[in-house]
C-alpha cells in the first residue's frame, strides 16, 4: 500500500513538472512571453496575458488536470483506507511540488496556485478543501481586497488551511495543503516581482 501511494507521488510529481506555459507558448509562437512579463512565471496569469484567450485556457485547463488526475485516482483507490495520512499528504502536494520545482525545467517553475485547485479538485466530492480556497481568495479579492497579489496568495492560503482544519478536512489533506501553502509561499518569496506596500480596501469603500 505504501508503495502505491509513493507510485501516485512520483507521477504526481512528474506531472506537475510540465509546465504548460511553456508547452503552449511554444504552440502558438509565443515563445518570449514569459520573458517579456513582469514576474517571468510560466502559469495562467501569464499564458492569459501574453499568450492570448486560446493559449491561457489551455494552459488553464491543463494546469487543474496535472493536479486533479493523480490526487482523484489515488483517492480512488482500495489501498487508501490502510495508507497513512502522510503518505495521502504526499501524494496531495506532489503536483503543486513538481511545478514549483519541476524536474524538467531545473527545478524553476511556476507559483503553482492553478494546480493548487486542482489538487483540491480531485478530492472531489469531499468538496470542503477546495470550497474553503476559493471563498478566501474570493473574500480578499473582492470584498476586503487586499493587494499586491504577493499578500493576497499567503493570507488566502493562510486561511483557508485554518478552515480546512475547522472543517474537519482530515490529517492528509490538512497536512498535504500545509506542504502546498509553504511550497507556494517559498516561491512567491523567491519571485522577482515588484513587491509594492501592501494595501487593504473594503467592498463599500472604493
Amino acid at each position: 500500500m505504501m508503495l502505491t501511494a509513493l507510485m501516485f507521488t512520483a507521477l504526481g510529481y512528474l506531472s506537475g513538472s510540465v509546465l504548460y506555459a511553456r508547452v503552449f507558448s511554444r504552440v502558438f509562437g509565443k515563445e518570449n512571453m514569459l520573458e517579456g512579463s513582469r514576474d517571468g512565471n510560466p502559469g495562467t496569469a501569464n499564458a492569459f496575458m501574453y499568450g492570448g484567450f486560446l493559449c491561457g485556457v489551455l494552459t488553464l485547463v491543463c494546469d487543474l488536470a496535472k493536479g486533479a488526475l493523480p490526487v482523484f485516482f489515488y483517492m480512488t483507490s482500495a489501498a487508501l483506507p490502510r495508507v497513512s495520512p502522510l503518505l495521502t499528504a504526499l501524494v496531495i502536494a506532489a503536483p503543486v511540488m513538481g511545478h514549483i520545482f519541476p524536474l524538467f525545467h531545473g527545478f524553476d517553475g511556476g507559483k503553482g496556485i492553478a494546480v493548487t485547485f486542482g489538487c483540491l479538485l480531485g478530492l472531489l466530492p469531499a468538496w470542503q478543501p477546495l470550497a474553503a480556497l476559493a471563498f478566501f481568495f474570493i473574500f480578499f479579492s473582492v470584498i476586503l481586497r487586499v493587494s499586491p497579489h504577493f499578500y493576497r496568495t499567503l493570507i488566502s492560503y493562510v486561511s483557508a488551511l485554518i478552515g480546512m482544519l475547522c472543517m474537519g478536512c482530515g490529517a492528509g489533506v490538512c497536512v498535504g495543503f500545509l506542504l502546498i501553502s509553504a511550497a507556494v509561499c517559498a516561491r512567491l518569496h523567491m519571485s522577482r516581482e515588484e513587491r509594492e506596500k501592501p494595501e487593504v480596501n473594503l467592498l463599500w469603500m472604493r
